[in-house]
């Protein structure tokens, strides 16, 4: 059997595995169960991919996004690994086919969804392999204390029993100490091993600025820090909104959300990645598997949720180990418009008992019906039917569903969504040229309005056929040809929504709600923003320093380059010149070496002082730190 660092050799030409690597591959090889918490960028999936090819047997790797399914994937086959990913829109003969692969031939890594867990065709296949190594990457999604969760991930614990005797490792790049905990928990993980990486991020420069007008400063910073650079918003329309500001103003720029079509995402990804596009504005669907080393500059132009996204988001930049930016922007307002944005999430219980009756009424479901049956559950026709806010009652739905009283089905959340492909002008000159089409289209903007031209918006072929006096057969034969002709895009739904209520019927007056767990999570949520008005509000600590003991890494070290470390820099500067020389020299002479072995030189006889020569090095971008942790010259 190869040793790991043979194998690492061999597959990746790398001489030397990272802090904590090793560690982790050879708890995984003593088939321990293992968690390891590593930054963006810290090579997560080396800790895993590297014990799978010692081991005998098939790997079978657990992650959320398609894009990072198919990047791993590729990058393996690049290497002469065999590797496969199943995701939606497959055809069961290729899903089959695939699985066939590693029951029969000798793949050797599968990529799957958790949604793909419980099907039967992975089941049966699964208990047909022998499963050398199960991997949850992004295990922070199954922790309701994590900032991500998804409820998909509970159902791994269940799929664990046709792995046999398989070890897990679960890797994320950040959890709190109760997320820890809670992932340990949910995955039933025995005795597990727990790896954690620092999670400084010594070439990266946090800065927070509170702005008047964030877009103007938005492009004196694209201006000045040149290179890729990432623009987060929180909604759709406002990523297309800064992207089209930003080429009016001669920067190569491109928006991505969720709401755009796969071939859509895909051809904006891969433009940006290959530096066809400087700038990409996005919400935060975008960034997760993506592997771009040279982003240079990273820029929230929204407030995040939490400290772990706003992490994780930044944390891609500088990936390259040169310096990066990234850069916080907000107003006044925007630190109360975080909070309710909570409160919108956990909506008053009165509210949530109105909505149960309303479906209940809807579907005619007398109290104490024993009817456990799925329904056609078409919302926007429920919502207009008794009068609801569209927005509330998506939340009073979640929060029934988290309770265990209804379960929505996936295509609940992923329903017909349409978006105009031409302009005001063309869609005008259509209208005039087919005037069978004109009240259609007056329909269309008159329910959903103008922003149908910024992004996607998820419609309702019966809602738009109430207004248009038409059945859904025909709305849909009318929207398929507007999509023939180029007027929009039209992306179907795949199957009908179904709604099942998963008790008897309760009298709503006295629904069964754990209104203590609810008011848990959200005192829980509002912390988290705490957490974050906190870190932007803080006017004299080391940013860095900030972020590491939120997520319970103490230091005395400070970073020397954020906002504030940057202030205090110009007030004082400890290194006195002539030890400054001293030490510049010495550290060119003695790299490339860990950073570690150069603080503890015998040449030098003040750690303080080596470590604020190394910041100063980095800014002036005389040094840098390589994926591999090793420090050495710019350029080499």
């Amino acid at each position: 059997m190869q040793t790991p660092l043979e194998i690492l050799k061999e597959y990746w030409q790398y001489d030397t595995f990272r802090p904590l690597q090793e560690d982790i591959i050879n708890s995984v090889l003593a088939k321990k169960d293992t968690l390891a918490l590593m930054p963006t960028g810290g090579g997560k999936s080396i800790c895993f991919q590297v014990p799978a090819l010692a081991m005998e047997g098939v790997c079978i790797v657990i992650t959320p996004l398609v894009a990072l399914m198919k990047d791993q994937v590729e990058q393996l086959r690049k290497r002469g690994v065999k590797a496969a990913a199943i995701y939606s829109g497959m055809h069961r003969n290729e899903i089959d086919y695939t699985l066939d692969n590693f029951v029969y031939g000798d793949f050797k890594f599968l990529y799957v969804s958790p949604e793909r867990l419980l099907t039967e065709i992975m089941q049966v296949r699964t208990k047909l392999m022998k499963v050398c190594l199960l991997v949850i990457d992004e295990a922070h999604c199954i922790s309701q204390w994590g900032y991500d969760f998804r409820p998909p991930y509970l159902k791994i614990p269940e799929f664990r029993k046709f792995t046999g005797n398989a070890p897990t490792i679960a890797l994320t790049a950040t959890a709190t100490k109760e997320a820890q905990q809670d992932i340990i928990e949910k995955l039933s993980l025995k005795n597990p091993q727990v790896f954690q990486q620092s999670f400084a991020r010594p070439n990266i420069s946090y800065s927070v600025f509170c702005e008047e007008s964030k877009e103007k400063k938005l492009f004196e910073i694209l201006q000045k820090v040149q290179g890729t650079a990432i623009v987060y918003v929180r909604s759709r329309r406002r990523t297309k909104e800064i992207s089209d500001w930003l080429n009016r103003n001669r920067i190569s720029t491109d928006y991505y959300h969720a709401g755009l079509s796969t071939p859509e995402r895909f051809k904006k990804q891969e433009a940006w990645i290959s530096n066809q596009t400087r700038v990409i504005v996005a919400t935060n669907a975008f960034g997760m598997g993506i592997d771009k080393p040279d982003v240079r500059v990273v820029i929230h132009l929204d407030l995040p949720e939490t400290l772990e996204a706003y992490y994780q988001e930044a944390g891609r930049g500088g990936r390259d180990g040169k310096k990066a930016f990234a850069v916080l922007l907000y107003t006044r307002g925007d630190l109360d418009d975080v909070a309710k944005q909570v409160e919108q999430k956990y909506p008053p219980i009165e509210n949530i008992k109105r909505v149960y009756q309303a479906l209940a009424n809807y579907f005619r479901l007398a109290v104490g019906g024993e009817n456990f049956e799925s329904y056609d559950f078409d919302f926007q026709d429920f919502v207009s039917t008794f009068g609801l806010p569209a927005h509330e009652t998506h939340n009073e739905l979640k929060v029934l569903q988290d309770e265990g009283l209804i379960q929505l089905s996936d295509a609940y959340f992923s329903p017909s969504k349409i978006s105009f492909t031409v302009d005001n002008h063309e869609l005008y000159k259509f209208q005039i040229k087919t005037p069978s089409y004109d009240k259609f289209i007056k329909t269309l903007l008159r329910i959903y309005g103008g922003d149908l031209f910024a992004s996607y918006v998820s419609i309702s072929e019966a809602t738009i056929g109430k207004y248009f006096f038409g059945s859904a057969a025909e709305i849909e034969k009318m929207l398929d040809y507007l999509h023939q002709v180029g007027i929009i895009t039209y992306q179907k739904q795949k199957t009908i929504p179904q709604l099942t209520f998963l008790t008897a019927r309760q009298d709503a007056k006295h629904l069964a709600i754990n209104v203590t767990e609810i008011q848990r999570r959200k005192q829980r949520d509002l912390e988290k923003v705490a957490a974050v008005v906190r870190f932007v509000e803080d006017r004299r600590r080391c940013r860095q320093q900030m972020l590491q003991e939120y997520f319970n890494e103490f230091t005395n070290y400070t970073c020397g380059i954020c906002d504030n470390c940057l202030k205090q820099k110009k007030q004082e500067w400890p290194v006195p010149i002539e030890v400054y020389a001293k030490y510049r020299q010495k550290i060119l002479d003695i790299i490339p070496a860990p950073v570690n072995q150069i603080v503890d030189y015998q040449f030098f006889n003040n750690k303080y002082f080596v470590k604020e020569v190394i910041r100063k090095m980095i800014e002036n971008e005389e040094i840098r730190f390589t994926e591999l942790g090793i420090v050495e010259r710019v350029g080499v």
